[in-house]
């Protein structure tokens, strides 16, 4: 069955997305929903939730409610939050039930604007989508936020910049869901010791740094959740993008995007990181590998998205290797090698003690050791 799954779950939904990208900027992000569900999106879905606040609510979204409407109700309560925590912006984000009674978003968003003075905005996010949808719709609504009124710069370096040479750089994409390997932020920065970094949307910056994303001469895309907001920018601010993250040797643009079918090695991961990955098997051991997009958002250079289960299992069939999360390991035919690659936003915390900081060189190659060790096992079309 399409869409179907049985074994494996499915990835952190797009109100997780939301909360996560607008975590640590001060403002207050509302979801209208039955109450409870705040576990889910913090406590379950957000890494930071225990050592860090953060202004996030629900509605308490009760069965009257959703069957009259009563968007008064909801407006006062944001309002009354508002005055009393003093946040610098207010995000909305929606759940299935106001998404199924066509509950008016943008019209409460400007109503609470002229209520509060403070900017307010709708994040169309309905609660059956994966994360990378809401992070990324969070990301564009913030960035429109900030930057509508001001005009094209000329830049002056074209869409194909390279990251060669002293740039300011915005880096896009950045949330625990996808980031949360121990210091992979901090070996992050490190290898972009080279550039001077703007901002970082959005972890380890704040809303005032991010208000100076315009200064930059580069945005650097690492995840599929920085993509429109990069895109946005260049149309609107004239600042390219690069898309990738600087996994071992893979650091340039120049992404194969030409599928490779009988490669035996197959990558099911956040889609930037893998094709990074993939590039840099190639370029450092001569492997070939596909990766598996398994999530909603699409991006250039990948080669394969899957729409269930059974779907997935097929590709999985010839594989000689699979670098995934554990949690796709039941789907494997025997005997085909596994080298575990836990993502926060599939599996959570069931894997968070043996995360790999794939952008830490030395780990990285520890990390890859018995995959390359087997002589011959994963050249492209060998067995």
């Amino acid at each position: 069955m399409v869409n179907s799954y049985r074994i494996i779950p499915v990835y952190t939904g797009d109100v997780s997305g939301v909360a996560s990208a607008l975590y640590e900027l001060g403002g207050l992000t509302v979801i209208h929903d039955p109450s409870g569900c705040n576990s889910t999106y913090n406590t379950h879905d957000e890494t930071r939730w225990y050592d860090e606040d953060s202004l996030i609510y629900i509605s308490g979204l009760s069965e009257l409610d959703a069957i009259l409407g009563n968007d008064e109700k909801f407006i006062r309560d944001i309002v009354y939050a508002a005055e009393a925590m003093h946040p610098k912006f207010i995000a909305l984000a929606s759940s299935p039930i106001p998404f199924l009674n066509g509950t008016d978003f943008q019209g409460i968003a400007r109503v609470v604007e002229h209520r509060t003075g403070l900017p307010t905005f709708f994040v169309p996010t309905n609660g059956t989508h994966d994360y990378s949808i809401g992070a990324g719709e969070a990301f564009l609504a913030l960035a429109k936020n900030l930057f509508s009124g001001k005009t094209k710069k000329a830049s002056a370096y074209a869409e194909s910049a390279s990251v060669e040479g002293r740039k300011k750089i915005n880096i896009l994409g950045l949330t625990p869901l996808d980031f949360d390997a121990p210091g992979i932020l901090e070996s992050l920065r490190e290898k972009l010791h080279d550039h001077e970094i703007v901002s970082q949307w959005a972890c380890g910056s704040s809303l005032e740094e991010l208000k100076k994303a315009d200064t930059a001469d580069l945005n650097l895309v690492v995840s599929v959740t920085g993509l429109k907001t990069a895109q946005w920018m260049q149309e609107k601010l004239g600042i390219p993008y690069v898309i990738g993250c600087p996994v071992g040797e893979f650091w340039d643009q120049n992404i194969s995007k030409e599928p490779i079918s009988d490669a035996r090695i197959l990558i099911i991961a956040e889609p930037v990181m893998a094709v990074s990955l993939k590039e840099h098997l190639r370029k450092r051991y001569g492997l070939e590998a596909r990766v598996i997009d398994p999530l909603e958002t699409s991006c250039p250079g990948i080669f394969a998205q899957t729409k269930g289960e059974e779907d997935l299992e097929a590709l999985l069939q010839d594989a000689s290797w699979v670098i995934a999360d554990p949690l796709y390991k039941p789907l494997l035919p025997q005997g085909t090698g596994f080298l575990p690659f836990s993502h926060e936003a599939f599996s959570g915390r069931c894997f968070r003690g043996q995360r790999v900081n794939v952008l830490d060189d030395k780990a990285l190659e520890e990390w890859l050791r018995p995959m390359i060790e087997k002589k011959g096992a994963v050249k492209k079309g060998t067995s």
